[in-house]
């Protein structure tokens, strides 16, 4: 391996951001900075672009270069045999800001933040990116949206989505509520991604019958890349809640992989299926309510809730933290349920094997559980179909010792169901009924023939429909 260059009597660059160690003896050595548009030669090969600060946190083992495409490169100190400056562009880092104007024409829409980001400058100091929010920066960043409505803004919460909870979401249906109330024709809340299928499940049980679209939104690259989906998704988010007639919580991500249209998928029936791809979002167990684009919406089925013009929701915001998931696999062993009820859990969703199964050794425990009081309902851990306890023994023993089956209800919905139920009641019977009951399509009574679509990639009949569509 090499070692690292010793520093030369080249005069030192000063704005050495963030590097430190290696990275920094190699910028010195050969008189360049950050914010340098540079040509590297390495053992790796040639490089020009941009010198970007480091985060604070990372290693001192590479230098950072933003290149043509807009992408980032890392490349390791060591490897580097010259670096010439060719000239500079120091980044501004403030997003160009206008007043969002406004008109009168137009539907009034209002964007709650709780910290996803969809529009976004990036903090090289620290690799943060820092969200643009206020309707100016909207207007900087995404100036259609002034073509579609008058927008306003209110950050909620900045938290990233795995920190969502019970808080955010009270205070979110009951801003939702207040903000309907007040005359809003429609909702938008930016939300990260990772999490944005809970949050719009327990909104669909807290915000019931909304007269106008609420409409949820992310995006899985952030503004500052090139391939990002901000843009696209804020702008189909609000187009859908100022001019959509979807009276519903909806989720508005990308279709397919391409910028082409979003889907609006309902709040009980959606998933993340896909850590990166930006076509993440898909309805499980049936078809999306809509596509929408820059251009117009087309739905896709007519058995949604309409656009009122009343003022009327209904706003419950009641929820039992001490529910769980509980992912069978084989061998789980028994004490896991007995921790649970000895921690005081009141409720327990089981993501089962195939038609809603768990191994014999707990059937002891789940008994010993409902006798101390615990609500435990039965999903599927394949997520498409439906729960048929009543097929083989397994499923009849487990339903006779007091476990109901929820149809086809999604294990996360079924969880924020079960927290929004226990919040209310804890009489046995009420929990089953409001359980079984529908509120927004959490149930249905039929999976449709292309409501399960799964490609296996490689098989000829697939591989030949591939090449027949755009890519």
């Amino acid at each position: 391996m090499s070692t690292a260059p010793a520093p030369s009597t080249t005069p030192v660059n000063d704005n050495l951001k963030g590097y430190r160690g290696v990275g920094r003896a190699v910028l010195e050595r050969f008189g360049v900075g950050v914010w340098s548009d540079v040509e590297i030669e390495s053992t790796r090969g040639h490089f020009r672009g941009l010198i970007l600060p480091r985060a604070v946190t990372a290693d001192d083992r590479h230098i950072v270069l933003k290149i043509a495409s807009g992408y980032n490169v890392g490349i390791a100190a060591d490897s580097i045999t010259a670096a010439k400056e060719v000239g500079r562009r120091e980044a501004h880092y403030k997003i160009p800001e206008k007043a969002f104007p406004h008109d009168p024409q137009k539907p009034n829409v209002m964007l709650f933040g709780t910290g996803g980001t969809i529009a976004s400058r990036l903090d090289y100091r620290t690799g943060a990116v820092i969200p643009a929010f206020s309707p100016g920066e909207l207007y900087g960043s995404v100036p259609e949206l002034a073509d579609i409505c008058n927008l306003q803004t209110e950050k909620l919460f900045g938290v990233f989505s795995e920190n969502m909870g019970p808080h955010q979401y009270i205070t979110l249906a009951n801003r939702i509520g207040e903000e309907i109330r007040k005359g809003s024709n429609g909702i938008v809340i930016g939300h990260g991604t990772d999490t944005m299928h809970h949050t719009a499940g327990v909104l669909s049980f807290m915000v019931q019958n909304p007269p106008v679209p609420i409409i949820m939104v992310g995006s899985q690259r952030s503004s500052d890349r090139p391939s990002s989906d901000a843009a696209m998704n804020l702008i189909c988010a609000v187009k859908a809640a100022a001019e959509g007639d979807i009276a519903e919580v909806l989720v508005c991500m990308f279709g397919p992989t391409s910028d082409e249209y979003n889907l609006l998928h309902r709040g009980t029936r959606v998933r993340k299926m896909h850590s990166s791809y930006r076509s993440t979002f898909r309805t499980i167990g049936d078809v999306p309510v809509a596509m929408i684009s820059p251009q117009k919406l087309v739905h896709l089925r007519a058995d949604y809730k309409r656009r009122r013009s009343d003022r009327e929701v209904t706003i419950n915001t009641a929820f039992e933290e001490k529910v769980t998931i509980l992912y069978y696999y084989p061998n789980m062993q028994p004490d896991i349920v007995d921790a649970l009820v000895e921690r005081g859990y009141r409720g327990m969703i089981i993501a089962g094997t195939g038609l809603g199964h768990v191994n014999k050794p707990l059937y002891p425990a789940i008994k010993r559980a409902i006798e101390a009081g615990m609500h435990i309902f039965m999903t599927v851990q394949t997520l498409w179909g439906y729960t048929q306890m009543y097929v083989y023994d397994t499923g009849r023993d487990l339903m006779a010792l007091g476990i109901v089956p929820t149809a086809n209800m999604l294990p996360e919905v079924a969880y924020m169901k079960l927290c929004w139920v226990l919040g209310q009641t804890n009489d046995r019977e009420e929990v089953q009924r409001l359980m079984l009951t529908p509120v927004n399509d959490e149930t249905t009574e039929r999976e449709p023939y292309n409501g399960y679509l799964v490609y296996q990639g490689a098989i000829p009949e697939v591989q030949e429909f591939l090449r027949t569509i755009k890519r």
